[in-house]
């Protein structure tokens, strides 16, 4: 089996002894241990497992190791020298999550929306969490989250 180098959060990692189509998501959690991208369905249909790949988000359970050829970002790799991105600290304040299971893919998703679209409207943000399943319901909370970090970010001067 071979050995595949990857760029991970910034960082080289060497996954070795994986077959070639490994779904990434195990080859981050079991190869990697890097716990924060979750399985959810195994048929990228929930969106817990998203990661960017080159900053774009996939669903890492169906997305073979051997077809990675750009930068990954994990939900571990949003925040800048542990200071929480301007989402995270909305996810935080507004308290989105309920069990959490499915909010590593959300904010995956919801930090690519913000990237691409620093004004969101509620049909924007709808759109681009759409396949991002939360069976706790916190859909309402994930926009309000998604709208006061575009806002933070404006203050900020970031966008």
């Amino acid at each position: 089996m071979p050995d595949y180098q990857v760029s991970i959060n910034g960082e080289p990692r060497t996954a070795n002894d994986v077959d070639a189509d490994t779904p990434l998501l195990w080859v981050l959690r079991d190869v990697l241990d890097m716990k924060g991208t979750k399985f959810g369905c195994g048929i990228a249909q929930c969106g817990a497992c998203t990661v960017h790949l080159g900053g774009t988000p996939i669903r890492s359970c169906s997305f073979p190791i051997s077809a990675v050829t750009q930068e990954v970002t994990t939900v571990e790799g949003l925040s800048d020298g542990g200071e929480l991105s301007a989402l995270q600290k909305t996810w935080v304040e507004l308290d989105v999550p309920q069990c959490g299971y499915c909010q590593a893919g959300q904010l995956m998703s919801a930090t690519a929306l913000l990237k691409s679209n620093s004004n969101p409207t509620d049909a924007d943000i709808d759109s681009a969490m759409q396949g991002n399943i939360c069976r706790c319901n916190s859909y309402a909370r994930i926009r309000e989250a998604i709208h006061q970090a575009a806002d933070m970010e404006k203050e900020e001067g970031n966008v």
